[in-house]
């Protein structure tokens, strides 16, 4: 028997009907350690997920370690300034090549028996393969045998990878959303935006949140404002939940928008805006989950990028990065602003863990399997579980797992 036998075929199935007769995912799909090893294969990796951030990779030639559910991968930017993605192992005996983050000098040597590779991938050396002194052998074609690649792509400074590279390509994956943000972003809004600079060795403008959840519910609590009233209250005095709207679009995208985003104005200073960003929409701002674990938020004066990193079926690392209009907003004139955005963000997102953490937790009782929806106020949600229950329907009956 295979996890997905626990799961009857119907209660996924289930999560797709229309809302007001739909149920959500089962809950063995949170609290099952079985089911969150599937879907790395059967959900995740069969599309773009989000694996980390560019802008994490400072320099050419430096590398940064990361596990993808379990899977160990490693970022390169090499020396075309090109970001690649690789499975994290040696192509010998399948030593893991990268254990921690930083420039790497030369070549990438294996801390086993020292076969190098260069930042392409590339097998370069073999030290000793035909014994003492002969460093080549015929029976070993070089260019067979470098490091595996793992198709990727970069935007809005995510690094996304396809795992099993059977995805569209990441271009048309992605034009949805980037249509839809034309009106606020432009063509170049984009290649404006600016992380904060480090000072003294500190991280600016990003946060670490740990939260014991099963990233769906992550997804799931990101994509509705139903709960603003109540988690949120100090947002909800100046964002009510009636100046929210949902979004849905593509069968990939998901979350709420608002209609009277304030610009941050701290210090008697206010930050700069995109020059792109229509002028008669400069209070609305949007969320927007893209399928299956990246979050992002655009306002006139700033964006933010969440990756998802799911650890297990209940932990999930949450790695939030800011960013601003352009290079004149992270001078040291804005410093108030940056600094009251981070803070303010930062006490958004902590004050979900609490709900999160207890959905997990109330997905350990036989009273519930899947929940009902508003059919007003969480359609967002639901159209996240249709996506989900879609996937793993055809994922199964494919393979059969």
């Amino acid at each position: 028997m295979n996890a997905y036998d626990r799961i009857p075929l119907t209660s996924l199935e289930k999560a797709m009907l229309p809302i007001a007769e739909a149920s959500g995912l089962p809950s063995p799909l949170y609290n099952d350690p079985d089911m969150f090893a599937h879907e790395r294969d059967l959900l995740l990796g069969k599309t773009w997920a989000g694996v980390g951030f560019a802008g994490d990779i400072p320099q050419l030639g430096y590398v940064k370690p990361v596990s993808f559910m379990g899977l160990p991968l490693v970022i390169i930017r090499d020396n075309d300034n090109t970001i690649r993605v690789f499975h994290n192992v040696c192509s010998h005996r399948g030593m893991l090549l990268i254990n921690k983050e930083g420039p790497i000098k030369g070549s990438i040597r294996c801390p086993y028996h020292s076969w190098t590779y260069d930042l392409t991938g590339q097998l370069k050396g073999t030290p000793h393969i035909g014994g003492v002194g002969v460093h080549k052998v015929d029976s070993l074609v070089y260019e067979r045998h470098g490091l595996k690649e793992v198709a990727s792509a970069v935007w809005f400074d995510i690094v996304f990878v396809n795992l099993d590279g059977s995805a569209n390509s990441f271009e048309e994956f992605i034009a949805p959303i980037v249509e839809r943000w034309q009106p606020f972003m432009g063509d170049a809004g984009y290649n404006r935006m600016r992380r904060e600079i480090p000072s003294e060795g500190q991280t600016q403008g990003e946060f670490t949140l740990k939260v014991a959840c099963n990233w769906k519910l992550a997804v799931e609590n990101y994509c509705e404002s139903y709960h603003l009233p109540w988690i949120h209250p100090n947002l909800n005095v100046y964002s009510r939940i009636q100046d929210h709207y949902h979004i849905m679009f593509a069968n990939e995208f998901a979350g709420q928008g608002t209609m009277v985003y304030n610009l941050a104005d701290s210090a008697g200073t206010r930050l700069p805006v995109f020059p792109e960003w229509q002028q008669n929409r400069m209070k609305e701002a949007e969320y927007i989950t893209v399928f299956p674990n990246v979050l992002l938020g655009i306002q006139a004066d700033h964006t933010f990028a969440i990756v998802l990193e799911p650890v297990a079926n209940n932990q999930t690392v949450e790695h939030l990065r800011l960013m601003y209009a352009g290079d004149e907003a992270i001078t040291p004139e804005y410093k108030g602003c940056r600094d009251a955005t981070l803070s303010a963000w930062k006490e958004v997102f902590e004050e979900d863990v609490l709900v999160v953490e207890g959905m997990q937790l109330g997905r350990a009782s036989p009273g519930f399997n899947g929940g009902q929806f508003s059919p007003v106020l969480d359609n967002p949600t639901h159209y996240f579980h249709k996506w989900a229950a879609k996937h793993l329907i055809e994922s199964i009956q494919t393979t059969g797992v």
